[in-house]
């Protein structure tokens, strides 16, 4: 019996490290096959996620696109000079509206200073005429 008793001591000595290694290595399949399943929900997101990044981008691209036609329609590259002739016509402008404005103030100077010699040269005309017409008198009559 005593044999028998060694036996199953050899033998349970032997089954231990078997059977732990084969439950371990029934949990290590299970784990990766669990890994392995969120990998693949994983990439099914991400494949999803990517159709529709596809279809965003090209909703992007015809956007992209029609605004470099329009660019190109617009001639966008052409207006920096377009804008710098512009600019300087409007510095002309503004130099010859402050001329004129000089001018405006000179000519309202001036009108205010003509305007009370019109009855000034009136009576400065009527004066002379009388003065004519006493010079054309003397000489007709010089004695009176």
């Amino acid at each position: 019996m005593s044999e028998l008793k060694n036996l199953k001591v050899v033998w349970m000595t032997l089954a231990l490290p078997v059977l732990s290694a084969i439950s371990g290595a029934i949990y290590f399949g299970y784990d990766a096959i669990k890994r392995f399943e969120i990998v693949e929900a994983d990439n099914a997101a991400y494949a999803s996620t990517m159709v529709s990044l596809s279809e965003k981008d090209d909703v992007f691209s015809s956007r992209v696109q029609a605004l470099e036609q329009a660019i190109l329609d617009n001639d966008v590259r052409g207006l920096a000079p377009k804008l710098s002739e512009i600019s300087t016509q409007m510095e002309t402008i503004l130099a010859q509206q402050n001329d004129l404005l000089d001018l405006r103030s000179k000519v309202e100077k001036a009108e205010t200073i003509t305007d009370g010699l019109g009855d000034k040269l009136d009576k400065y005309s009527i004066e002379i005429e009388d003065l004519w017409e006493a010079f054309d008198e003397a000489v007709k009559n010089p004695l009176q």
